[in-house]
């Protein structure tokens, strides 16, 4: 039987790739999560109705109760499952936050990412080792290419980046928020494992990753957590930019399914910026609009002039590299549809 572990597995993107890898290709599935979430966020960033869903809804679905800060319950883990791919998402992924909880931040998303790929080093070597980065590990350096203001949002107005940010973007010499720090610390350790050690390891720096099973909060889950201040009839704090920041946001299947894709042909020390790419791009103003298109509730909200530190004004990923690596690969969720689900979702979590 093949064994996945998935680190952070109550979480949006941990939770797809329990359910994808269990149902379309037939892994028995090791979930690690301690619903860290919670205590980041407070209860609305609770995971654990995800986790019970999981364990209703996958048979054999085997909960580990677990942080991956305690280096010695990870490396047991390990030892024993010796899994047959690992899929690392466990993560403190809030900019805010981590001013606010350094060492928590740090410790969480470079040190327990070193546990686990010191455990999987040590008894699954050879096994994928798959890391949700974020494009944060890039700071604020994409807002140093030229830009245009258009009605509705921001966009590039450099030929160089007509496709948007590719992997070989520079990471240094920017601010990056102590979070993006410690996401840097973390990228660059996987690629370490996978170029010195040998071990088939990737970073996905990803863009906005969504859909319908994210706890989204005001300070992680752009669009998860916009639909929900819609559909409540709640106010959304605009920070900066005059809402027409842009981001890729990318649905947590195609992810999923990238993964799996990167499963079943690894390479060594790899880096891919994984997103939606231009088409599934939006400013915070174009997704309130396409939000009351399916709610049918007029978005209420607040601009406040203080940009959040190191935010991006315009970012969405090149794929290109992507689609070469993995030709059988692309994004079949197109915007739309995923802020749609949301919208569904939410509206079944409150009935």
């Amino acid at each position: 039987m093949k064994t996945l572990l998935v680190t952070g597995s109550s979480g949006l993107i941990g939770s797809e790739v329990c359910v994808y890898f269990a149902r379309e290709l037939g892994y028995q599935i090791h979930g690690l999560d301690n619903n860290q979430r919670a205590v980041f966020f407070g209860p609305q960033g609770d995971t654990r109705w995800n986790q019970h869903r999981l364990q209703r809804d996958l048979p054999g679905f085997s909960h580990h109760e677990l942080d991956i800060r305690d280096r010695a319950g990870v490396l047991a883990l390990v030892k024993e499952i010796r899994p047959r791919v690992v899929v690392h998402t466990a993560a403190q992924p809030s900019h805010d936050r981590a001013a606010a909880i350094p060492f928590d931040d740090f410790d969480t998303n470079a040190v327990g990412t070193l546990n686990l790929l010191e455990a999987a080093r040590l008894f699954c070597p050879g096994s994928p080792f798959i890391h949700m980065s974020t494009n944060k590990v890039y700071g604020d350096a994409p807002n140093r290419i030229k830009l245009k203001e258009l009605e509705t949002r921001w966009d590039y107005n450099d030929p160089d980046y007509e496709h948007g940010i590719s992997e070989t973007f520079t990471i240094d010499q920017s601010k990056h928020s102590l979070f993006g720090a410690s996401k840097v610390a973390a990228d660059v350790m996987v690629q370490e494992y996978g170029r010195y050690f040998g071990m088939p390891t990737c970073c996905l720096r990803g863009g906005c990753l969504t859909g319908p099973n994210h706890s989204g909060v005001e300070l992680h889950g752009f669009l998860s957590y916009l639909v929900k201040c819609n559909l409540e009839g709640r106010e959304y704090r605009i920070f900066g930019y005059k809402g027409k920041q842009v981001r890729d946001n990318i649905h947590s299947l195609d992810v999923a399914r990238f993964m799996a894709a990167f499963a079943e042909e690894p390479r060594c020390g790899e880096v891919y910026n994984l997103g939606g790419g231009k088409p599934n791009s939006c400013s915070i103003l174009e997704a309130f609009k396409i939000t009351e298109r399916f709610s049918g509730k007029t978005q209420v909200y607040t601009q406040v002039d203080q940009n959040r530190i190191g935010d991006h004004i315009c970012y969405y990923s090149d794929l290109r590299k992507m689609r070469a690596h993995y030709p059988q690969w692309d994004i079949t969720k197109a915007l739309d549809r995923t802020i749609e689900e949301i919208v569904e979702a939410w509206g079944s979590r409150q009935a």
